[in-house]
């Protein structure tokens, strides 16, 4: 039983830093008129691998900080390509293209995941 819940570990990983991600970019969108606001955002390919444990730290014990939770330390600032001269450096045209590119790969994400649960519903029933 363990073993099929570590096949689905990785998918429920990434559906989990997807949403994340999403509420992070949707942020960015409703502040792209506040004075000052810094776009945030975080690498997810470097998020992902910290939380299936191919990052650089692991913890060995159950006191140890997980190194692969989404916090401060791995949120960064998006890099504005056009400064605004209120200090904003959300560019809503990035950060929709972002939200929206963001959105299908949490769709495809969940499809993958109905999929291989489909896939083990069937080798149980012996189809």
């Amino acid at each position: 039983m363990q073993k099929i819940a570590n096949s689905l570990d990785f998918y429920a990983s990434a559906l989990e830093l997807r949403s994340k991600r999403n509420n992070i970019l949707a942020s960015n969108i409703a502040n792209a008129a506040t004075p000052h606001f810094k776009a945030r955002d975080f690498e997810f390919s470097d998020a992902l691998r910290r939380v299936d444990g191919a990052g650089p730290l692991r913890t060995t014990n159950s006191q140890h900080i997980a190194t692969g939770e989404i916090g401060s330390g791995t949120l960064g600032y998006r890099q504005s390509l056009n400064p605004s001269f209120d200090g904003n450096t959300v560019e809503l045209g990035v950060e929709q293209m972002e939200f929206s590119e963001n959105v299908i790969r949490y769709q495809t994400s969940l499809t993958f995941l109905n999929n291989r649960i489909s896939g083990l519903k069937s080798a149980i029933r012996g189809e």
